[in-house]
């Protein structure tokens, strides 16, 4: 209908286009060709004149339209499962969803948004970033939320995504928490294809959870693989918990600064065990320190993953609240 108001406005110019040329034509020709102008002019009005509207329409063309809703941006949607690989940029060209029950990758536990200076930036957050840290600590928290309990307690994995540069700039300030299961968290573990949700998965009997290992060593004493054993086999090691390194922490170089972190896993080590947290620990047990990876470092993630670890024992049971009958100081 717009268009047809365009065309109205134009022919109406082109009337007084023509008019103008004729009045002009006039003046320089001289009076004989007046009659001749006043009969073109009253075909043009005539022209004109049917142009007008036509019975019971008022010739406004918008007034009883809705008003047209703010153009928005894509959104994910949470909840949701998807085919592809964990990507930390998300654009609407490879964005899916499927239900959570056939086979897939990856699945949207929650959708934030950026706010205050993250969101006012002209690009998406750079992992080091305060907005980006925000953001993995509100993932975080939302994932254990999601599964029904803490994450890090299991094969799991989480990763946040935001927008393309180009749906960044075009106003979207989405980040989506994505969560995947690994088949090993110890040994560089692969995503796995899944299927079913990960929604209170933790709540149940899944085999999701971290338990028992039999560590073996290479020929330099160093640990090689951390294979996973059932508790009733025989096996070195267990999963004691998590260490919550401080916030200023250095990802970890060098002896030292492993020690550190083999401290902060004796405490909770020895609060799983039944233990005291003392000088005497370290003849009690040895302990495995494994924080996440140095990406997720950058982004905040200070949870350090503790595995009690006896080299050389094959236990049969859980160490889980045994006390030091079950850990007692070894000197030798």
């Amino acid at each position: 209908m717009r268009h047809w108001r365009a065309r109205f406005q134009d022919q109406g110019l082109r009337v007084r286009d023509q008019v103008a040329r004729l009045r002009d034509r006039h003046l320089r020709s001289g009076p004989w060709l007046g009659f001749d102008l006043a009969a073109t002019l009253g075909v043009l009005l005539l022209v004109a004149a049917g142009c007008g509207n036509p019975g019971n329409v008022d010739g406004d063309l918008t007034n009883n339209w809705g008003a047209m809703a703010p153009a928005t941006g894509f959104e994910p949607l949470a909840d949701t499962c998807h085919l592809a690989n964990f990507a930390s940029t998300g654009p609407r060209a490879t964005y899916e969803e499927v239900d959570c029950a056939v086979q897939h990758r990856t699945e949207t536990v929650f959708v934030g948004a950026y706010t205050g200076t993250a969101a006012d930036a002209e690009q998406p957050p750079a992992e080091t970033s305060d907005g980006a840290r925000d953001a993995y600590a509100t993932c975080d928290q939302k994932t254990s939320a999601y599964v029904g309990g803490p994450w890090r307690h299991a094969r799991l994995w989480i990763g946040v995504t935001h927008p393309s540069p180009a749906a960044w700039t075009g106003g979207s300030r989405w980040f989506r928490c994505d969560v995947v299961e690994l088949d090993s968290i110890e040994d560089n573990g692969a995503l796995v294809e899944r299927q079913g949700s990960l929604r209170g998965v933790l709540g149940t009997d899944s085999g999701l959870a971290l338990a028992c290992y039999a560590i073996k060593l290479d020929k330099s004493g160093a640990i090689d693989t951390m294979p996973p054993a059932s508790c009733t086999d025989k096996h070195n090691a267990e999963f004691a918990g998590v260490w919550e390194a401080p916030a200023d922490a250095s990802y970890p170089k060098g002896d030292a600064a492993w020690e550190e972190f083999h401290d902060g896993c004796r405490t909770v080590v020895a609060a799983w065990a039944g233990v005291p947290d003392d000088k005497n620990l370290q003849f009690r047990t040895g302990v495995v320190s494994l924080p996440g990876n140095a990406d997720v470092w950058a982004q905040g993630d200070r949870g350090v993953r503790c595995y009690l670890w006896l080299d050389g024992a094959e236990l049969t049971t859980s160490l889980k609240g045994k006390g030091t009958k079950a850990l007692p100081v070894q000197y030798k």
